[in-house]
C-alpha cells in the first residue's frame, strides 16, 4: 500500500490569530503567516532572504485547538494543502491563494515544551468531574456515558 502523503507548510505565526464562525456555524481559524528563505552559498554557508507572507486557515475543532494553542510568534510545522482564493480589498478583485491547515503543531527545533501524555479519555473524566456538585456521588453508568 502507498504511504498518503500531503503539503506540509513549516513558518511561523506573523499576525494575531483569528477565529470566527463559518456560514455552516464551523469554526474557522485565520492567521497571516511568514515564511522565511535561505540560500545555499558556495561555501556550504546559508544567507536569509526575504520572508514571505501567506495566509493560513483551519477549521472545525482543529481550528478551535490551534486557537487555543498558538500566538503570534508561534513556529508550526502544518499538513494540508494549498488552494486558489479570490476576495475584494479596496474594491479590487484580489488573486491569490491560502494554505488549508488538516494538522498542525509547533516546530520542535524551535520551540521548548512539555507534552501531556496522559490519555484524553482520562482528561475527559477528570475535566467532567471537576463540574459535578461536591458532595453528590456520580454513579458508575452515568460517568462513563460522560466519557467520549
Amino acid at each position: 500500500m502507498a504511504i498518503q502523503t500531503q503539503e506540509s507548510l513549516s513558518g511561523f505565526i506573523a499576525s494575531d490569530p483569528q477565529v470566527r464562525e463559518t456560514s455552516k456555524g464551523d469554526a474557522r481559524f485565520y492567521a497571516r503567516i511568514g515564511k522565511e528563505h535561505f540560500r545555499r552559498e558556495d561555501d556550504g554557508s546559508f544567507t536569509q532572504t526575504e520572508t514571505t507572507y501567506h495566509h493560513m486557515v483551519m477549521f472545525g475543532r482543529s481550528a478551535e485547538l490551534a486557537d487555543a494553542r498558538f500566538a503570534k510568534g508561534d513556529n508550526f510545522i502544518a499538513e494540508g494543502y494549498t488552494r486558489p482564493v479570490s476576495y475584494e480589498r479596496d474594491g479590487q478583485n484580489v488573486e491569490g491563494e491560502e494554505f488549508v491547515a488538516k494538522k498542525i503543531g509547533h516546530d520542535l527545533a524551535r520551540t521548548r515544551y512539555d507534552v501531556d501524555r496522559t490519555p484524553r479519555r482520562a482528561a475527559v473524566e477528570r475535566t467532567a468531574a471537576a463540574f459535578e456538585a461536591p458532595g453528590r456521588p456520580v454513579p458508575a453508568a452515568q460517568s462513563s456515558a460522560l466519557s467520549l
